[in-house]
């Protein structure tokens, strides 16, 4: 194919393939685990997916409305004020979307303009830095530290100023798995009072919490709720990362511009996937069960290795586990997590690369949102390393 010969300025010329492509396609070549990639290796629900299929037969299959089928924002209106105690109106407070990613660029894209700041805090995600970059603004970040990851609240006040538009929370914490807790939201909600920032709060994994901690979603402080944009996942709480659908809910005057954004950037989101939702949300067992379906798969992993040299950095959420090499190697997280792959045949993914900064602690991530028998065979290895 010929190539383009004009001149080419990048929006993102730091960016380029992510990490997570780059270790699960070494992971297939050397015939590895894959722990890498934060995806499920079991099927999700066949009550679920025959839901789907019956609203497939059914003739669910053209556009659904653009801010999601009704029924759907229902049953996530009545999730939300179940667990959380908070009123967000169905019709103009909640928008289906397709994937939590989706939600997060869109709300970055409603409110961030040229030269407006974003706070966020590394190690992060790694869609959040570009979407505020495509947008005009400015990533300002606070950068956490192994073991604890905890938040400097007053490190972040200092951070603060006139240009300050946005700050991006996310909990439970990907990659490192910690929690925000009561006294951290409410420092927040301190921080941000009086003030014309807006909040995203990424809490895609709140259904994936372990040892008795509770979620402390923004919509249950009422200082934070009414400037957040609070983003969740049907794809992480149901084993479907594939399906691409999860919600973002946020008070009418922030939710009218986040749709006037989301009209164009995917319009409307899987139909036949949103009646078979409505309908599965209905018994609250489904989201419910998983802190301990989640938590007995982190505890199996961490009785696997316990004879291994590697050491266990408490996961309180999420999907993965990070265990410190730093009593088996000197060398930089990416290396060591290519000669794990290679060598040993088990992938994970370097912490260094959530950080803007790369700042190498020695650590890697590993998904634990995978088979006991998948989780069995990568132990086994792990111990001889």
């Amino acid at each position: 194919m010929p190539q383009y010969q004009g001149a080419i300025k990048s929006k993102l010329p730091k960016v380029g393939t992510t990490i997570f492509t780059v270790m699960s396609r070494l992971a297939n070549e050397q015939n590895a685990i894959n722990l890498s990639q934060g995806f499920p290796d079991f099927e999700s629900s066949a009550e679920l997916s025959e839901l789907v299929n019956q609203a497939m037969k059914k003739g669910m299959n053209q556009y659904a409305p653009m801010a999601g089928l009704m029924s759907l924002r229902e049953a996530i209106a009545q999730k939300t004020y179940n667990l959380y105690g908070a009123n967000y109106h169905p019709e103009t407070e909640i928008t289906v979307t397709a994937g939590a990613t989706q939600a997060i660029y869109t709300a970055i894209a409603a409110m961030v303009g040229e030269g407006d700041e974003v706070i966020i805090f590394t190690p992060a995600y790694d869609c959040y830095e570009p979407a505020i970059e495509l947008n005009g603004g400015k990533a300002v970040f606070v950068q956490l530290h192994a073991p604890d990851y905890k938040v400097n609240w007053e490190q972040v006040k200092k951070l603060i100023n006139q240009r300050t538009k946005m700050i991006i929370i996310n909990t439970p914490h990907n990659p490192t798995g910690t929690v925000l807790k009561e006294a951290d939201m409410l420092a927040l909600e301190k921080l941000v009072s009086n003030t014309d920032i807006v909040l995203i709060s990424d809490e895609v994994y709140e259904h994936i919490i372990f040892d008795g901690l509770q979620h402390q979603s923004a919509a249950k402080y009422p200082g934070l709720a009414e400037r957040s944009f609070i983003i969740s996942s049907f794809g992480k709480t149901f084993h479907n990362t594939g399906w691409k659908v999860g919600y973002c809910i946020a008070p009418e005057n922030l939710m009218t511009e986040f749709r006037k954004a989301h009209q164009f950037i995917v319009f409307c989101v899987n139909h036949p996937v949103q009646h078979a939702l409505a309908e599965y949300l209905k018994n609250e067992q489904h989201y419910l069960q998983l802190n301990n379906f989640y938590q007995q798969k982190r505890d199996l992993f961490l009785e696997l290795i316990k004879e291994s040299r590697f050491e266990v950095i408490p996961s309180s959420g999420t999907y993965f586990q990070l265990l410190s090499y730093k009593n088996i190697s000197n060398q930089a997280d990416t290396d060591f997590a290519i000669e794990l792959t290679e060598k040993n045949k088990v992938a994970s993914i370097p912490v260094s690369v959530f950080y803007h900064h790369k700042v190498d602690e020695k650590v890697l991530r590993f998904c634990v949102a995978k088979k006991a028998e998948t989780l069995e065979k990568a132990a086994e290895i792990l111990n001889n390393v």
